[in-house]
């Protein structure tokens, strides 16, 4: 088949996992990774990984499918980071649904559910690398399935996540440490670390864990 997987911002977590996809893929596919949607040309099936802009109608007719992964049990859970919003929930199971990308946001019909499990001491990469392997294996069983697969229409009330930004790294100075744990467990010492202001000045921190003996 020929497949295109799309990764649109070049610091995405989720590229080198596309690169790992593409990788293992190769061996029985012509597969192309692609930074621009415009890239994406006539073929079998694309796929969409952790993208930032939504694909304009005209290139989703282009493939037979449009695969995206999504970390929430869909229709609940539409939208940004639904990964990091339910770390904030105070959740450890977190779902992954693959479904059929439509014309409206997070849509289209469901191909597979799972869900991964952690343990609440985890920092956004280990959180992030449990994450893309676990889409990787959900979109080659899918592949390898194909076409003997039907999706199943989203059925429930649909709720939706906003996106966030790095003022959204704000940490409170009259609350504890325990009680914003899983706000640091979810910042990205680079592009939105934790901070706080005071005394007119904002103090920026940086998370690092490290197993005691």
């Amino acid at each position: 088949m020929k497949i295109f997987i799309l990764v649109d911002n070049l610091n995405s977590w989720a590229l080198p996992h596309a690169k790992r996809l593409v990788k293992k893929l190769k061996s029985n596919h012509e597969v192309y990774l692609v930074h621009d949607q415009n890239k994406i040309k006539n073929g079998d099936i694309a796929i969409f990984l952790s993208c930032e802009k939504i694909v304009k109608p005209n290139i989703l007719k282009k493939n037979d499918h449009n695969l995206v992964p999504h970390a929430s049990f869909l229709p609940k859970g539409k939208g940004w980071s639904p990964l990091t919003w339910q770390i904030l929930e105070g959740k450890n199971n977190i779902p992954i649904t693959l479904f059929e990308a439509g014309e409206k946001v997070d849509d289209g019909v469901i191909y597979d559910q799972k869900i991964i499990n952690f343990e609440g001491h985890e920092l956004l990469g280990e959180m992030q690398e449990v994450l893309g392997k676990k889409i990787n294996k959900m979109i080659i069983n899918f592949l390898v399935k194909y076409p003997d697969i039907k999706g199943i229409k989203q059925k429930g009330k649909e709720s939706f996540y906003k996106r966030r930004y790095p003022k959204d790294s704000q940490l409170d100075i009259n609350k504890n440490i325990i009680k914003q744990f899983n706000l640091f467990r979810i910042v990205n010492n680079e592009k939105y670390p934790a901070f706080f202001e005071y005394l007119g000045y904002t103090y920026t921190l940086k998370i690092e864990k490290k197993l005691i003996k």
